[in-house]
């Protein structure tokens, strides 16, 4: 019986099935990576489109909370928001918009905690469009102060408010412009451009949003919101 010769791999076969298996390796390697910085882009896409969503839901709901307030100074032990009979009111403190920020007052969550200063207004470095808000408040002083340190916070260009660590600042979107148009006396009108010194004090019956989106973010252009009054066509 003849014996059979074992014989191994040459060298040449070695090398051939490590550069096939190098190439097999490298492919795998760089599909991970693709799978990977999809599901990165994906996350970053998700997170700035539902961040976008929060802003603009969380921006409704400052103006269905808007509180109104009186024009006359009330006693010191007077509530905020509580306005006297014999006062008018005085919309003005309730929203206020200068062109480059837009002040609200409004009821908090808990209406026991007192009411809130709110603030949105767009940063000029980067164009983030920001909204601040301050801490509950329960006495006019507080109140003052909280509306004075909202327009400080915006005439400062819209950065963090380290002098005012019970304030709170969050992002919402780059964005290249925003402007407001105030519905009242049935017209769109510009909020600074009102021919009639009582309808610039009166509240909008709405107020239309709108906000043109930096590129390169998951949402880009135009958009636009309106929020009507609650209370609008006669339903108070």
């Amino acid at each position: 019986m003849k014996r059979r010769t074992l014989r191994g791999f040459t060298l040449v076969e070695v090398l051939v099935a490590l550069a096939i298996l190098a190439v097999m390796a490298a492919l795998t390697w760089r599909g991970i990576d693709g799978m990977a910085r999809a599901q990165q882009a994906t996350g970053r896409h998700t997170d700035e489109v539902l961040t976008l969503q929060a802003g603009l839901a969380q921006w409704r709901a400052d103006l269905d909370a808007m509180m109104i307030w009186p024009t006359a100074t009330p006693a010191p032990t007077v509530t905020p928001g509580a306005t006297p009979a014999a006062a008018p009111t005085a919309p003005q403190r309730s929203l206020a918009w200068d062109g480059r920020v837009l002040r609200i007052t409004r009821t908090g969550a808990d209406a026991a905690a007192g009411l809130r200063v709110v603030a949105w207004a767009r940063r000029a470095d980067d164009g983030q469009w920001l909204r601040w808000q301050s801490a509950p408040v329960q006495s006019l002083r507080a109140w003052q102060a909280a509306w004075d340190a909202a327009a400080r916070w915006a005439e400062a260009g819209a950065a963090a408010d380290p002098g005012n660590p019970n304030a709170s600042v969050a992002a919402v979107a780059s964005t290249l412009n925003w402007q407001l148009h105030y519905f009242r006396g049935n017209a769109w009108t510009n909020p600074l451009s009102s021919p009639d010194p009582g309808a610039a004090q009166a509240l909008p019956d709405a107020v239309r949003l709108l906000l043109v989106l930096a590129p390169g973010q998951a949402v880009t252009g135009p958009v636009s919101l309106d929020w009507v009054r609650l209370d609008f066509g006669g339903n108070s």
